[in-house]
């Protein structure tokens, strides 16, 4: 049916695609943070990568076991591009805290070092306080388990951050 050599190719093909895609996933994920430099130092690997690939799937274009990986390898490196981009949680994220607890969530939050911004505002339900919490990604679910740890029915919202302008208030 197959050969050892076109099984070895497919094999080859596929491995390719999942590391090209996976690198174009995380450069994307790069692009959104303004993260240039990075990106392109990974845009060059991914297109190398890419060339190889493409080049060895059309040089035998008839073979459906390598068109298979080719494509099964874009699906996979989708997948594992994703993975690896919020296991590294790179960037900063913005999480937004309603709640009628708010001020008490405000000083634990600072007592735990995060800087804290109050805004008093008037829910559905009458009175909140409105916090914002500028995080580093990896510490996001801190202030999630801290804020519901004080208050279980605040409404959490977290954002990305592209730029931050730091200018000291």
């Amino acid at each position: 049916m197959f050969t050892q050599e076109s099984l070895l190719l497919a094999l080859l093909v596929f491995v390719a695609r999942v590391f090209d895609v996976s690198l174009g996933t995380f450069r994307h994920a790069m692009i959104i943070r303004s993260k240039r430099g990075l990106a392109f130092g990974i845009a060059f690997f991914e297109a190398l990568i890419w060339v190889f690939a493409v080049s060895k799937v059309i040089s035998d274009v008839t073979d459906p076991l390598t068109a298979l990986a080719f494509a099964l390898g874009f699906a996979s490196g989708t997948f594992v591009g994703i993975t690896m981009e919020s296991f590294l949680k790179i960037g900063e994220q913005v999480v937004k805290v309603f709640s009628v607890k708010g001020r008490e969530v405000a000083v634990i939050l600072r007592g735990e070092g995060f800087r804290v911004t109050e805004f008093s505002g008037k829910g559905r339900d009458g009175e909140v306080v409105l916090l914002f919490v500028q995080v580093r990604r990896r510490e996001a679910k801190k202030v999630l388990k801290t804020a519901r740890g004080i208050d279980k029915q605040c409404f959490l919202v977290v954002e990305d951050i592209k730029f931050v302008d730091s200018a000291k208030l």
